[in-house]
């Protein structure tokens, strides 16, 4: 493994770990679930560099996407987001945000590009989904369906917690 792999592997790990931390902290639940989203990003940079770019295409879309937005939805719903986000109206705090941003997407891209030629080889030489779509339908069918209805479970369960808080 070069320095430069193993420094990028531990900007991402540090990146992980401080958002998962920020999202413990948080006080309001919708700025909890954007540092969520901050960590499902450092995971799925973490996925690109196990040469596992389908994985990391689903990290992104799944649980950054799909279940984030489920999860905003209902904390709307709920109406919890009252909490306080902080203040980030300094010039300062901006700015260190902005390079922060820089900085990943750099890092993003540098992995990428590496990766990129190699992830073209192997999706012509051989279809990458196929195998993952065998085993989600076949051997892990229930699970995905259980997976499903949980999720399904905590959307109905907030809109009746959301209509009892509000006839009440």
């Amino acid at each position: 493994m070069t320095t430069f792999v193993r420094v990028q592997f531990y900007i991402f790990a540090v990146l992980a770990i401080a958002a998962a931390l920020c999202f413990v902290t948080r006080k309001s639940p919708v700025a909890a679930a954007l540092w969520l989203v901050n960590v499902m990003f450092a995971l799925s940079g973490l996925y690109v560099m196990l040469d596992a770019p389908f994985v990391a295409a689903i990290q992104v879309m799944v649980y950054a996407g799909a279940i984030m937005v489920v999860f905003v939805f209902v904390v709307m719903l709920l109406n919890l987001g009252s909490g306080e986000i902080g203040d980030v109206r300094s010039v300062a705090s901006r700015l260190g945000a902005g390079a922060v941003g820089i900085a990943l997407a750099a890092l993003v891209l540098s992995v990428l590009r590496d990766k990129i030629p190699a992830v073209e080889n192997a999706i012509a030489a051989d279809n990458v989904v196929t195998p993952i779509a065998a085993s989600l339908f076949t051997d892990y069918l229930i699970a995905f369906e259980v997976t499903s209805l949980v999720l399904l479970v905590a959307v109905v369960g907030a809109v009746v917690l959301a209509k009892r808080r509000a006839s009440a």
